[in-house]
């Protein structure tokens, strides 16, 4: 009995851990991102896009077939004055009723239609692939995200890590200066300062643990994770990336970014839709073949020689004549919305060399803050260990000694976060290029 009741003591204890494992969800930047592309629903509404492009392609495929109809009439009628005379003569005299059975049946194909039909699958090709360059862009938007997402999250992660090396290193300082105190070394007052900055680092830790749950829920709601999942980073370390020249970034852009892409293709969509109105002034051949079946003698099968099945066949030519002069008007708005899109390709690419130099600007001062962060860090803790030491024989105040460790401490802060702003801000000149990943 009191063994079972040990179990149970021991199940009881073990139950939070465990489910707190199970909420665990440790991730490199690289998984994030593929979780965060498969469960995107942004991406699942572009690739509706695709699949509406793809149908109505479908239907104009469809809309090129020959079109065929049949019919069956049955006909009653009832003759209540069946007795016709005209002019005198021998008077006509009909059913009091009457039933007839038509069938029809016809075939239309459109031989030549100015190439309207072929124009149209083709357009509508071209928007498809505009739909997909709409994907490509969207996974590429929701792709930075993810990877936003992960630095900020990296960034807090590291903060605490740097602030809790820092609360453990004001403990120390402040069961020193107690020491000190008891052996009248120091004054109560530099106690007093010491816990004040204990105090103060908690409220900072405080901070940061709110805007590590901040940044992780919306990871997860952004990888599409369940809400209450922990994150954790598997990447600790973030290697700086060499950079190309800035021209091998604006090459990769012409070739890659998905806007310019989109512009080249509604550039041949428009010549297709100057051909398709050009293609108005044209004549259109058509054949065709009826099939007639006509059986008046009111019964469903007739008998021989009582019913008729005429088949007749035909070739139709239409020409709209005045579309000749009615149609220059049409053909010249058309190529000045080409023209329109050519110089929205212009400006463009001149906005993207603009983008794409800031953001490689950008990253070359990331590398060189990181730099001058790690000099600076040599200097501050060189700095801290002589005020340090300078405490210790009651040379410096504990004011000089707590500012010394503070700038320590901020510069470490400040290299972490710098390290992760150069790694995005390299990620950022990626994007600029229309590929995050190379």
């Amino acid at each position: 009995m009191i063994n079972n009741k040990f179990k149970i003591l021991i199940a009881t204890l073990l139950l939070p851990a465990a489910l707190q494992a199970q909420s665990l969800r440790k991730l490199s930047l690289q998984e994030a991102i593929d979780l965060g592309v498969a469960n995107s629903k942004n991406l699942k509404l572009a690739q509706n896009k695709i699949d509406e492009s793809v149908a109505k392609l479908a239907v104009i495929k469809d809309n090129s077939l020959p079109t065929a109809t049949a019919s069956f009439l049955y006909n009653h009628a009832e003759i209540p004055t069946n007795t016709l005379s005209i002019g005198g003569g021998n008077p006509i005299h009909l059913p009091n009723r009457a039933d007839a059975f038509v069938g029809t049946a016809a075939v239309q194909e459109l031989v030549y239609g100015g190439g309207k039909y072929k124009l149209a699958q083709e357009s509508t090709k071209l928007l498809t692939e505009v739909a997909k360059l709409d994907a490509d862009k969207s996974k590429e938007e929701i792709s930075y995200a993810v990877i936003n997402t992960y630095f900020s999250l990296y960034k807090v992660m590291q903060s605490k890590k740097v602030v809790a090396q820092n609360l453990e290193a004001i403990a120390s300082q402040l069961k020193q200066a107690q020491r000190f105190f008891e052996q009248g070394i120091v004054t109560k007052n530099d106690v007093l300062r010491f816990q004040l900055q204990q105090a103060n680092i908690s409220l900072t830790d405080m901070e940061i643990e709110n805007n590590r749950k901040i940044i992780n829920y919306n990871l997860d709601i952004l990888l599409g994770l369940p809400e209450d999942t922990e994150i954790a980073l598997s990447e600790t370390e973030l290697p700086l990336q060499n950079v190309e020249p800035l021209s091998s970034y604006i090459s990769l852009a012409m070739a890659n970014r998905q806007e310019l892409q989109q512009l080249d293709l509604q550039n041949k969509v428009a010549g297709v839709n100057i051909k398709s109105i050009k293609a108005n002034t044209l004549p259109t051949v058509g054949v065709g073949a009826n099939l007639y079946y006509i059986n008046p003698s009111g019964k469903f099968i007739p008998p021989s020689e009582q019913y008729i099945m005429p088949v007749t066949v035909g070739a139709t030519i239409s020409w709209n004549v005045a579309s000749l002069w009615t149609n220059k008007n049409k053909v010249s708005e058309a190529k000045i919305q080409q023209q329109e899109i050519g110089i929205q390709k212009d400006i463009l690419s001149d906005n993207v060399k603009t983008e794409l130099n800031k953001n490689y600007q950008n990253y070359k001062l990331a590398v060189q803050k990181i730099g001058v962060l790690e000099t600076s860090i040599a200097q501050a803790t060189e700095n801290d260990r002589l005020l340090e030491s300078k405490y210790k024989n009651n040379i410096a105040s504990a004011t000089d000694r707590i500012d010394a460790e503070t700038l320590l401490y901020q510069a470490k802060i400040n290299l972490e976060l710098a390290k992760a702003d150069a790694r995005l801000a390299y990620y950022t000149l990626l994007k600029s290029t229309g590929k995050i990943s190379q």
